[in-house]
């Protein structure tokens, strides 16, 4: 389970790289969305989760670890879950913002164009 939550974590944060490396925003936003995503899953890694365990206090089970699995991690991802939601609204409207202004996708505004050749002309004989 450790190898499997480890690995995915590994494979989101290195598509996340990818894509923040690339030039244009919307690669920007995808690469910020799968990072946030990792960082969810490392959080709620780190608390130990545990199947079949409840987060809060039931009277019928003894109040000791052993019953129960910690509730800070849940309520840590779930907080993470909204603040990136914002972030990548806030990130989308930005996004959306320069490229009216710049008619450009490329994160520093300007686009680097391949010169082509001009046609050849026909001789006209």
């Amino acid at each position: 389970m450790e190898i499997a939550i480890a690995s995915a974590i590994g494979i989101l944060v290195a598509g996340a790289v990818y894509l923040m490396l690339r030039s244009r925003s919307f690669d920007l936003i995808l690469g910020l969305t799968l990072l946030t995503y990792a960082t969810n899953l490392l959080i709620f890694s780190g608390g130990r989760p545990v199947v079949g365990k409840p987060p809060v206090l039931r009277e019928d089970l003894p109040a000791t670890l052993a019953n129960y699995t910690d509730p800070l991690p849940q309520a840590l991802v779930l907080t993470a879950i909204v603040i990136a939601f914002a972030m990548t609204a806030v990130t989308i409207v930005l996004a959306m913002r320069s490229r009216a202004d710049n008619d450009t996708d490329h994160v520093d505004g300007r686009e680097e164009r391949v010169a082509t050749p001009p046609l050849a002309k026909k001789d006209r004989t």
